[in-house]
């Protein structure tokens, strides 16, 4: 009987134990999520006239979602609408993005690329995540080819490589 309540005793302080390192998890995983950007209601609703040529890159029109301005600029959205024909002279140039997180959904047609030495095609309905400063390349894409990219964050560098 002594040796069954030592041994509750001994399970009573590894729960107590393990409560108290929960908890303390809780409160700091509260405390991180106090230090998040203030974050707004945004709706961006398709416009053509919102597809602009201001973007990254001239071969592409770009349509800002308003996720910048909303989040503080914890992540940027956009959808990019590629410009026919693709001339691999303009497009084709390595490069990287200094990013925390990139996110590519193809939203129509197709677009192959080289990432890392791996050429792939990724097609309507693909999605890809381009971990950070990958070197990569844009070699063709089809006349109607769009994408919804998610980056991390809002603002970020992008370095063309020789």
């Amino acid at each position: 009987m002594a040796k069954t309540m030592a041994k509750l005793k001994t399970q009573s302080k590894k729960t107590s134990g393990n409560k108290k390192k929960m908890s303390a998890k809780k409160t700091a995983v509260k405390a991180k999520a106090k230090a998040r950007p203030k974050q707004t209601f945004n709706v961006s609703h398709h416009r053509e006239v919102d597809f602009l040529a201001d973007g990254l890159r001239t071969y592409a029109r770009y349509r800002d979602l308003g996720m910048s301005k909303a989040t503080g600029g914890l992540l940027q959205a956009h959808v990019i609408r590629m410009v026919p024909p693709c001339d691999p002279a303009v497009v084709s140039k390595r490069h990287f993005h200094d990013v925390d997180l990139q996110m590519i959904y193809v939203l129509n047609g197709w677009i192959k690329g080289e990432y890392d030495g791996e050429v792939m095609t990724m097609h309507k309905g693909a999605a890809w995540l381009q971990p950070p400063r990958i070197k990569h390349t844009v070699l063709d894409y089809s006349e109607d080819c769009e994408l919804l990219e998610i980056i991390v964050p809002a603002e970020f560098k992008t370095v063309e490589l020789a």
